[in-house]
């Protein structure tokens, strides 16, 4: 893991201070609403539906156990609203529950004390007190952690694939390019004020595992004939209302122009972006008006920097190295603890199967954490189970741990001998379920339950299609299915690139939800990234389950030599599907177009 210089813990302990200072001119009245709303902003305070939200960066997902235990004590200890805070938050979402005729399952109970891993790997708390905002700011600041720009008008916290730097298929680990590019954006003067959020991924692997055709700006790390090292950018991509995949701008760039090259891109995209309007100010808008002319001025760009400022933000060999220094192979030793797991049993075959992957190095695994559990919304983890996490992280892992895109937990540095004991040890804390990849791994924002900008609640729905799919030789039958959820159009759960996507939106003031079907995020698995289509008007609350079921019912009834789902989609097309979806309402519907 990178190892913050001193410098760096300064500048984070520095920030600290002044947003305490911030807080408390705000409490005294030295600052209104207004004037702190882009302060907090930029350290990762929003206020939502009940309370505050903090969003915590976890840069390119690396974490170690000195930080899940930092989260951990966080959680514990100031992520609690008050009782009547609480007891008004329960009663909001009693009166939505009622208002869903026919749904069976209520949603989660609205927990406290716990971390909500996102698919960017920020880590997000719903109840800390703004009052306590600044003593939760020092004790990050202690472990290297912040909220610094993630969230605000400025270039958001940089994610990379979760297998960088152990991937069997790696090109190159892009950690160290993620790091130089996280210090360079930082506070970066000139970026502080976007038309809008930006947001960047790097890929280091044959296959896209960070999705980087959904991104502000997507990297894709190449080696040229000669052995150097480049990347294919990709500008202009991006989810919400408008779903845009990036477009390739440059073929091959050497990586030692990075940050030169992602200047002009930012530059550009600062000085024309739309600043009217909120929901056409994205960089994706200003690429799909302007085609080629945006890559025209972008170059344009590019060349003055080189020419007339001198390439200022040239990457020299000197510190690319310095910084991949940090990301060497840490100190390794296995595990001495014991087992008595049965190693023939299905339930483990299937975990290695599922949650088990290759690794560089001769005798290693990678070993996937599975959040996704009945009685938990996707991607949370209590305080007791952060602190846990720590405890796997120091005995399996070297001490760290990666938060992935799919709101999971990725031990790294696993000992092929440690695994059965790994695995009693994550089957204790309810983490083992061998799911990843599959129906009920899915994605999903916290949506209406707690975020004020949702149309509709998440985690009902994913609660209720968890229940219903626990029969794991049903899952495995089913095989891999990307299912994606989102309570509004911001798309903070992915549903555009989802192989089903689920959309909570508005409808005379009830609860909806379309279904999209055959997105892609750039996986081996879903090829080149691709939005979604929507099969038909939108469903109720209660409906939603059953549609699930009458689309996998047809995929079962049309496959075809154990295609996945996502591969008799594209080969019968959409008709089928929708015809399904629609036909949930009216079972004898359903029934006529299965049989056709």
């Amino acid at each position: 893991m990178y190892q913050y210089t001193d410098f760096d813990k300064q500048f984070i302990r520095l920030r600290a201070q002044q947003f305490r200072d911030q807080l408390e001119r705000w409490q005294r009245g030295e600052l209104s609403d207004e004037q702190l709303l882009p302060l907090r902003l930029q350290n990762g305070w929003y206020i939502q539906r009940y309370a505050p939200m903090a969003r915590i960066a976890v840069p390119y997902g690396e974490i170690s156990s000195a930080q899940l235990r930092m989260l951990a004590h966080i959680a514990r200890d100031y992520d609690r609203p008050t009782p009547e805070l609480l007891a008004h938050a329960q009663a909001t979402q009693d009166q939505l529950q009622a208002a869903q005729p026919g749904l069976t399952l209520a949603a989660p109970p609205l927990r406290y004390g716990y971390g909500h891993f996102t698919t960017r790997t920020n880590v997000q708390f719903n109840w800390i007190p703004i009052t306590k905002a600044a003593d939760v700011m020092d004790l990050l600041a202690s472990v290297c952690m912040h909220g610094i720009q993630t969230s605000g008008n400025d270039i958001r916290n940089i994610t990379c694939e979760a297998y960088a730097g152990i991937a069997e298929d790696e090109i190159v680990d892009t950690r160290a390019f993620a790091e130089i590019a996280r210090q360079w954006s930082s506070l970066h003067p000139e970026f502080s004020f976007l038309p809008r959020k930006f947001k960047i991924a790097f890929n280091g692997a044959a296959e896209d595992r960070a999705a980087t055709g959904w991104y502000d700006i997507g990297l894709q790390a190449r080696r040229a004939e000669d052995g150097s090292v480049g990347f294919t950018v990709k500008v202009g991509g991006g989810m919400g209302r408008t779903p845009v995949i990036g477009s390739v701008v440059r073929e091959f760039l050497p990586w030692d122009q990075l940050l030169n090259y992602i200047e002009a891109i930012v530059r550009v995209y600062n000085s024309y972006g739309r600043r009217d309007n909120k929901w056409k100010a994205r960089i994706k808008i200003l690429v799909k008006s302007e085609g080629q002319s945006f890559i025209d001025a972008v170059e344009k760009e590019y060349r003055a920097i080189l020419e007339q400022d001198g390439a200022p933000h040239t990457i020299t060999p000197e510190e690319l190295a310095r910084v991949q220094a940090s990301f060497v192979v840490p100190p390794l030793k296995p595990s001495d603890r014991t087992h008595s797991v049965n190693t023939a049993g299905q339930l483990y075959r299937r975990w290695l199967q599922q949650n088990v992957r290759g690794h560089k190095l001769a005798g290693m695994k990678a070993v996937t954490l599975s959040f996704k559990r009945v009685g938990f919304a996707p991607g949370d983890a209590d305080a007791d189970t952060l602190d846990a996490l720590a405890q796997l992280a120091d005995q399996f892992s070297a001490g760290e741990a990666r938060l992935t895109h799919e709101q999971n937990l990725l031990l790294p540095w696993v000992f092929e001998s440690d695994l059965p004991a790994l695995y009693e040890a994550a089957r204790a804390l309810g983490l083992a379920q061998p799911n990843i990849g599959l129906l009920t791994d899915m994605i999903a924002c916290p949506g209406g339950d707690f975020c004020s900008l949702a149309n509709a609640r998440s985690l009902p729905i994913a609660a209720a299609i968890t229940e219903r799919y626990q029969d794991l030789d049903e899952l495995f039958d089913l095989g891999p299915i990307d299912l994606h959820m989102s309570g509004c159009i911001n798309s903070c759960g992915h549903h555009h690139s989802g192989h089903i996507g689920i959309l909570g939106v508005d409808k005379d003031g009830m609860e909806w939800y379309q279904i999209t079907l055959g997105g892609a995020d750039g996986s081996a698995l879903s090829g080149p990234a691709l939005g979604g289509k929507v099969v038909g008007p939108a469903f109720s609350a209660a409906e939603v389950p059953d549609v699930i079921e009458a689309l996998l019912g047809t995929y079962r009834a049309l496959r075809k030599n154990g295609e996945f789902f996502i591969d008799t989609l594209r080969r019968v097309g959409h008709d089928p599907f929708k015809a399904a979806a629609n036909g949930a309402r009216h079972p004898k519907a359903t029934e006529e177009a299965l049989a056709e």
